[in-house]
């Protein structure tokens, strides 16, 4: 792709920049879209092109019924991806964005030979541990929505609205059904960096779990702590990209 790079209700990007050296996609947390990501192109060098992720069931996909099973997830957006994979790229995977990145990058190792620049996890254990979210897919409404308010990422004006949740429900239940049936098949550790990222109050994801990620590659690893809950992506974003950004600058 060359300056008139058009992006795609898949692939977005808030602030387009064909002369960027690294394209950093981004994937949400569960329940989430693209947009938790736009106001990172407030603080991102011009050296960097952010194309948040959007999968179906969500923000200009939002008429397209959501995955309940990674692998279509995975192979579907390879296939959107692979077209804005023709300079320099990173990805950032946050919660169960941070399983589809990893997954994501080793179909892209085995069915492309493309490889990213360094893979930045937040918030998810190490995929060949157990499932931490005990088969949420299976709650009752009541009970499920019981755990989603838990990890305080739902806001107050969804908690309260009735027609929202309802609106919202089917989409989270399908993001934690992707999550549950997951299987995690062993490979060859990929040869990109990885940097994890974990919430010093997240009681759903230890540092024990987040370390086991660097069982995962043969490359550098780096594992940050910082302070604030699962949500920590809402009230530590400075320190977040700050340290994404000088993993990135070392590329450029």
């Amino acid at each position: 792709m060359t300056s008139n790079t058009t992006f795609t209700s898949w692939i977005t990007c808030p602030k387009p920049n064909p002369k960027a050296k690294i394209r950093l996609f981004c994937f949400s947390y569960s329940g989430g879209s693209a947009t938790i990501f736009r106001t990172w192109t407030n603080d991102l060098p011009d050296s960097i092109e952010l194309c948040p992720i959007e999968i179906p069931g969500r923000g200009k996909q939002i008429k397209l019924s959501p995955y309940t099973k990674i692998e279509p997830l995975i192979q579907a957006t390879a296939t959107n991806i692979i077209p804005y994979l023709n300079k320099p790229y990173a990805f950032f995977g946050y919660s169960m964005g941070a399983l589809i990145s990893f997954e994501l990058t080793r179909l892209l190792r085995s069915d492309y030979n493309s490889h990213p620049l360094h893979l930045f996890i937040a918030a998810y254990h190490a995929p060949q541990l157990p499932s931490e979210t005990s088969l949420m897919y299976q709650l009752t409404d009541t009970d499920f929505l019981n755990e989603i308010y838990q990890l305080n990422g739902t806001p107050k004006i969804v908690q309260e609205n009735p027609e929202l949740i309802k609106f919202f429900l089917p989409v989270i239940r399908a993001d934690f059904t992707v999550l549950d049936t997951y299987v995690y098949s062993h490979q060859s550790p990929l040869n990109c960096p990885i940097t994890a990222f974990g919430g010093l109050q997240d009681s759903r994801v230890s540092y024990n779990a987040l370390s086991a990620w660097e069982k995962q590659t043969t490359a550098p690893f780096l594992l940050h702590e910082i302070d604030g809950n699962h949500f920590f992506i809402n009230t530590a974003k400075n320190t977040l990209l700050n340290l994404v950004i000088q993993s990135l600058q070392s590329y450029i």
